[in-house]
């Protein structure tokens, strides 16, 4: 929608469902990011192409798929920018590509990655999609990348992080120590046409607005909707023991676990994601949370999900 209030003509691919959102500058296509052909074809018809298609899971089953999603589906993107040398591209990337370190408070983007350091599935795909968005700028392309934190909309609640929302409706009773940073998926568009017309090419820079327990979180979400607020703390041995068991049942049944090793592990970090760099760059500020959780919220409601 942004870039239609600016008058741009948009070109929208995605998978299986169209949105219902209608333009007269919009056109919905269906297609697979995965069609080399295709993706070259519609490339050709742009001036700047807004990278978001993306594959979010911590589950072993779906590491091959991860790489299929993530790195040669970016790959193909890249491919057909270079094709054609007037596009300009932008790939939203993730926080989990970017290096952090135990006992490290704030992270910035000149992290370097670090492969000696265990990491998900998920994070080792988002970095090498990234590695195929540098390729692409060492052989000329103008190309920004933007590394998201945990990105709050009201989108379906049964997917992604609006997942937060609807554990919260159904007033569950647990919650496990751990701090997440959280950024409004507004404020994720605003920076990305910011940074394209601003012409950063070259650049990566993190979208983050604010960092806090998942407690809080909690906590503000449910006064937001008027729900009871989880109230049990888990242990970290017993979070550790489950996803043991979830690992093994995983690999008797075929199917995915309810929580990871990587997902245990990562909900304890109490890293701050750095917005300084994008700040400085665009001009811009991030909306306060709680407008965010508001806005959510409201809309979860109004669509009848909460």
């Amino acid at each position: 929608m942004r870039l239609l209030q600016e008058g741009h003509t948009v070109k929208a691919l995605v998978r299986n469902t169209v949105s219902e959102v209608r333009h007269s500058n919009l056109e919905w296509l269906q297609g697979d990011i995965l069609d080399p052909l295709l993706i070259r074809d519609l490339v050709a018809e742009v001036d700047e192409v807004y990278h978001c298609a993306g594959f979010v899971s911590y589950a072993p089953q779906d590491v091959g798929l991860l790489q299929q999603i993530n790195v040669a589906g970016t790959t193909n993107v890249v491919d057909a920018c270079l094709e054609n040398p007037s596009v300009r591209l932008c790939y939203v990337s993730s926080i989990a590509a970017i290096n952090r370190r135990k006992g490290e408070k704030v992270i910035q983007e000149k992290a370097q990655w670090d492969p000696a350091v265990e990491r998900s599935a998920y994070a080792v795909s988002k970095h090498y999609g990234e590695m195929e968005v540098w390729r692409g700028v060492s052989e000329g392309l103008k190309a920004v990348i933007v590394n998201p934190s945990i990105v709050l909309g009201p989108r379906d609640w049964s997917r992604s992080s609006t997942q937060l929302f609807k554990y919260v409706a159904e007033e569950r009773a647990f919650y496990s120590h751990g701090y997440g940073n959280f950024v409004d998926v507004r404020d994720v568009v605003e920076a990305m046409v910011r940074l394209m017309n601003g012409k950063q090419w070259g650049e990566r820079f993190i979208l983050n607005g604010h960092q806090l327990s998942y407690v809080d979180f909690f906590r503000q979400v449910a006064q937001t909707m008027n729900k009871k607020a989880p109230y049990l703390l888990v242990p970290n041995w017993i979070t550790e023991l489950v996803w043991r068991v979830e690992a093994v049942r995983g690999k008797l049944t075929g199917t995915r676990p309810l929580i990871t090793k990587e997902t245990a592990r990562i909900a304890k970090e109490e890293h701050f994601y750095s917005n300084e760099k994008v700040k400085e760059a665009t001009g811009m500020s991030f909306r306060p949370l709680q407008e965010t959780l508001l806005w959510c919220s409201r809309q979860l409601v109004s669509k009848g999900s909460a």
